[in-house]
């Protein structure tokens, strides 16, 4: 990931303008071509995902019941490939995965329960973190709350600390997703009178999962379910937090008030493109290319390694590279002075210069 300096000198450039001005002007020319569904390809994509899946479940079932512990490694990549039917199911919610509405959302329903995800009430609040992503003064849904260094400031002790347990790496990564999966979406809020179809969406994929989970006991035992279904589910809860994380939260993305909020800025500059190896790119449903999905959620995921690669303009966004990644974990702050993400520390810095004069 280039510094955050070198970003914004290079795009004072002459050259860097005038390739923003004619991406700004050409986007939809650009990206037309790319957003449709090819029912062949989403098959395939469907089958070489669905079926690997399904034979490293049952063997990972059929190992826990048999040996135990030892059959815990085939959690991983059975886990990895749940994550890679959540891409398809994401795909599905914003009706780009198939040509037919019908046919997505019949899917994305499915798949809804393997991934303990309420696919209607999903399908609504990521559609609107794709319509507020970066916007100061909309955030709090299907995101990761972010404070600005001035809102910390203003908190007191208690909810500082909070707020650091909360952007914890063990509770971002670790007991949040599994809340978020496991309990969070079991159980619908608001009036079931104003919200019918997402009262109807959680508590008919509460019905589903209950049953498929009971067949599974009975199936296979309650040791071997304990044993195969909870890693994997937890670890694949895990991993697409991650995804999500790591696709906004880095240090130099996009954040603005409302009144100078820019949905292609936000999705150009906000939103990573995650430089993975080829066969993470393929296993993580080719999200790393966010900044594209972000421009146009009408692209199908099959088709946004094609779109970036074709196009010299997308090339341009935020590179994060798997090193960078890790090296985000830290920040935790919207800087609005320095346009940045900041660790906890550099709030801390600032609230005590002396000190910090003293110690230099």
């Amino acid at each position: 990931m280039r510094p955050l300096n070198a970003m914004r000198s290079s795009s004072r450039t002459p050259s860097a303008t005038s390739t923003q001005d004619h991406a700004t002007r050409s986007w939809q020319e650009i990206l037309a071509p790319y957003a449709r569904s090819d029912t062949r390809r989403a098959v395939a994509e469907l089958l070489n995902t669905g079926l690997p899946f399904l034979v490293l479940a049952a063997a990972l079932f059929y190992g826990a019941g048999r040996y135990g512990w030892a059959a815990l490694p085939l959690a991983v990549p059975a886990a990895a490939l749940l994550v890679r039917l959540f891409m398809i199911q994401h795909d599905c919610g914003h009706g780009s995965f198939f040509k037919s509405r019908r046919t997505n959302d019949l899917l994305g329903r499915t798949l809804g329960v393997l991934t303990l995800t309420p696919y209607v009430f999903w399908r609504q609040s990521h559609a609107i973190h794709h319509a507020t992503s970066g916007n100061l003064d909309r955030r709090g849904i299907g995101d990761v709350t972010t404070l600005t260094v001035r809102e910390y400031r203003a908190l007191s002790a208690w909810r500082r600390l909070l707020y650091r347990i909360y952007r914890h790496p063990l509770i971002l990564f670790g007991i949040g997703p599994a809340y978020l999966f496991v309990i969070r979406h079991r159980v619908p809020t608001g009036s079931p009178f104003r919200h019918p179809r997402i009262w109807a969406s959680i508590l008919g994929t509460d019905a589903a999962i209950a049953a498929v989970l009971f067949l599974l006991v009975l199936t296979v035992g309650p040791r071997a379910f304990l044993l195969g279904y909870l890693p994997m589910i937890l670890l694949a809860s895990s991993m697409g937090v991650w995804l999500f994380y790591i696709q906004h939260q880095f240090a130099d993305t996009y954040w603005a008030a409302e009144t100078d909020w820019d949905f292609r800025a936000a999705a150009l500059q906000g939103s990573s493109f995650y430089d993975l190896p080829r066969f993470l790119h393929w296993l993580t449903g080719y999200i790393g290319f966010h900044h594209i999905h972000h421009l146009s959620s009408k692209v199908p995921s099959y088709h946004l390694r094609a779109c970036f690669a074709q196009n010299p303009e997308l090339r341009e966004a935020r590179r994060v590279t798997l090193l960078d990644s890790l090296r985000c974990l830290r920040l935790a702050l919207w800087d609005e002075e320095r346009r940045a993400l900041v660790p906890f520390r550099a709030a801390t810095i600032d609230l005590q210069p002396h000190a910090f004069r003293a110690r230099g």
